[in-house]
């Protein structure tokens, strides 16, 4: 798989980083659609360092934009395979932040939305160790039943707009399902009236359950 990279912003704190947020975009964007989310949580996380790659694959339906891999919402099995293609590439890449920084795995947390929540959720599942905390937001969990039992407990929160028409609400509920099956823990969060996006209220819950999560970590 090509190598992964994006943009970066180092601990508000000024410090050397004591955390690593890693935030995965959607199909047909790239890492800078989210890097801003890293500035806007600097005072929750001071001493956390930020990294949005971008996806390894250019996008046939964005010409500008990347994907994890292709895009089929209409065949889950297609998703939980495309997903678990792009697993081993994203691993790498974390492992290899994780080693410059000098950081063990409990101290990474990943923010996941649309797409990218399905490779945020799936590498939850198949971790050898327990991350810091996961976020998944609009997106799903693309096994939908359960999958293999995770290796290790993931802390997991999941975010979704009540009127998502592109990967609806009810796909939240299954992944909590899903997920719970295999032995993660689940918090959720749903926006009223929010679409296939994400809103302050969301990133107000994401960044202060990741926050929460790190302390915990410690």
């Amino acid at each position: 798989m090509p190598l992964i990279d994006g943009p970066r912003i180092a601990p508000a704190s000024g410090r050397p980083a004591d955390a690593l947020v890693v935030l995965l975009h959607g199909y047909g964007a790239d890492g800078r659609d989210l890097i801003d989310i890293g500035g806007s949580w600097a005072g929750l996380l001071p001493d956390a360092a930020f990294v949005a790659p971008h996806a390894p694959e250019p996008c046939a339906e964005a010409p500008v934009g990347r994907q994890w891999f292709p895009l089929s919402l209409n065949d889950p099995r297609e998703l939980a395979r495309g997903t678990a293609g792009a697993l081993p590439g994203l691993s790498r890449f974390l492992a290899e932040e994780l080693s410059v920084l000098g950081l063990p795995w409990n101290r990474l947390s990943l923010f996941g939305f649309s797409q990218g929540a399905m490779m945020a959720l799936s590498f939850a599942v198949a971790s050898p160790e327990a991350l810091g905390a996961v976020v998944g937001a609009s997106g799903l969990y693309p096994p939908l039943t359960g999958g293999d039992p995770a290796r290790s407990v993931s802390p997991v929160l999941l975010m979704h707009g009540s009127d998502d028409d592109l990967i609806p609400a009810e796909a939240m509920f299954a992944s909590a399902q899903g997920l719970n099956g295999g032995g993660l823990p689940v918090e959720w969060h749903l926006s009223h009236g929010l679409g296939h996006g994400l809103d302050e209220a969301g990133l107000f819950h994401a960044g202060h359950f990741i926050a929460r999560r790190l302390a915990a970590a410690k």
